[in-house]
């Protein structure tokens, strides 16, 4: 154990079988979680459970659930596209798994995409929704460009693989501001610039582009957000600028009318990966003042 983090057993489940076996973990002892302090549900989309794991030990005054989302780390692989309404089922699933009513909620990038869509289908199963960056093209102005970035690098992983597609999505998301109209016009980035192969290996598993274009392309229900009151929560990293997700977070929050709340650090703020730093220390105690 290390300053500000807990460590406590982790217990894997699976609920579900075949291609809808969604894997979870429960961090430390669910009869812990009370009416104040519920059980915090901690995800992302599509990035799986191990990317959660320096903010799940720096939650300490509760039990915590991870889980990975459908496509992604121990679950079964595929090919189909997957709908924000599929991951929405599933972490409704999870959610009736675990047995202990409602849970507190924080959703990442698409997994905030897969919370906006769970808390609007099954508003009970969450206290409060706390939805960080989620990168929404519906209410931006530059929309159209945005979904036609999205269906190019869809055709690129079709034509060329993951390589090629992947170096279209890494430069994209990190571009800053408004999409130009003639954002597709300029030459397509070299793979080996992010250290990726350009050859083609012929998979097409990657839950990333499998969740493209649905959980961009996601429309919102307004009134039943609008519904949720201070329930729902949308968050912000201070560092984020005007990417993509920062905007869709912000654009989310205009809609729905509710204020943007800012959290330390960037789009992956709640991790410290090598030459991308973060702050999961500041981003947790962030995270548990909100859920109060």
């Amino acid at each position: 154990m290390t300053e500000n983090t807990v460590t406590r057993a982790v217990t894997t489940h699976v609920v579900g079988a075949g291609d809808d076996a969604i894997t979870y973990d429960i961090h430390g002892d669910l009869t812990e979680a009370t009416v104040d302090r519920p059980a915090l549900f901690l995800f992302a989309g599509p990035m799986d459970a191990s990317g959660l794991a320096l903010l799940a030990a720096r939650i300490t005054d509760r039990p915590v659930v991870t889980y990975d989302p459908r496509g992604a780390g121990r679950n079964p692989v595929g090919t189909a596209d997957i709908t924000v309404e599929q991951h929405a089922s599933d972490l409704h699933r999870v959610i009736a798994a675990l047995g202990v009513g409602s849970v507190d909620a924080f959703g990442t990038s698409g997994g905030a995409v897969h919370l906006l869509a769970l808390i609007t289908a099954h508003p009970d199963d969450v206290r409060i929704a706390v939805a960080h960056e989620p990168p929404l093209a519906e209410h931006l102005p530059d929309r159209d460009a945005v979904l036609a970035v999205i269906a190019d690098m869809k055709r690129t992983y079709a034509e060329q693989g993951d390589g090629a597609a992947m170096a279209k999505f890494i430069a994209f998301v990190t571009f800053d501001g408004p999409v130009p109209d003639d954002y597709l016009d300029a030459a397509a980035p070299d793979p080996e610039m992010f250290g990726m192969s350009s050859e083609d290996d012929g998979a097409r598993t990657s839950p990333l582009l499998r969740n493209m274009p649905g959980t961009i392309a996601y429309n919102l229900e307004v009134d039943a957000l609008r519904a949720l009151g201070e329930r729902l929560v949308v968050a912000v990293g201070v560092e984020s600028g005007d990417t993509l997700a920062a905007r869709g977070g912000r654009s989310v929050a205009a809609a729905v009318g509710v204020p943007v709340v800012e959290f330390p650090s960037h789009h992956a703020g709640f991790t410290d990966q090598p030459g991308y730093p973060g702050d999961p220390a500041g981003f947790a105690a962030r995270l548990q003042e909100v859920l109060g």
